[in-house]
Parts: C-alpha cells; sequence; structure tokens
C-alpha cells in the first residue's frame, strides 16, 4: 500500500488546514488587514506547504527507494524523486 494510502487520513487534515489559511489570507485581503498580517499569513501557509511537501517527498524516498522490493524499483523510485525534486525546485 502507498504511503499516500496509508496516510491519506492524516494528510487530507493538513490539507484542509492549509485551505483554511488560505481562505484566511483571503479574508484578511478583503478587511484590508495590514501588509505585516498578510505577510506573516503567508509565511505560515509556505511554512506548512513546506511542511507537508517534506513529509510526502519523504514517504516516497522511504518506500519507493529505500524499502523497494526490486533495485529495478529503487532505480525507478529514485528517477521519479530526482524529477519531483528538480520541478519543486523550480
Amino acid at each position: 500500500m502507498s504511503h499516500t494510502i496509508r496516510d491519506k487520513e492524516k494528510l487530507i487534515a493538513r490539507v484542509r488546514r492549509l485551505k483554511g489559511q488560505i481562505e484566511g489570507i483571503e479574508r484578511a485581503l478583503e478587511a484590508e488587514k495590514s501588509c505585516g498580517e498578510i505577510l506573516r499569513q503567508l509565511a505560515s501557509v509556505r511554512g506548512a506547504m513546506s511542511g507537508l511537501t517534506a513529509e510526502v517527498m519523504e514517504g516516497q524516498l522511504r518506500e519507493h527507494v529505500l524499502h523497494a522490493e526490486t533495485e529495478t524499483d529503487r532505480q525507478r523510485g529514485g528517477e521519479e524523486l530526482i524529477e519531483i525534486i528538480r520541478t519543486y525546485m523550480k
């Protein structure tokens, strides 16, 4: 079973918290809050997104590279992770 399926509920909860934080930014903009307040909220969302990304990347590395069933699966998992990291770093 894939790590994203096994951890589905936990990951969905994190996504829902992110969604709430983004909605909070929208409300702050609509309420004409200070740019400092909006920037703090943006930083919070960025941190939460980075944490979620790191968690899923770690699961990818552990399941599809470190604990791959075959050397072919390990190679495939490693190559996929390289592509993901390249995309993430853009």
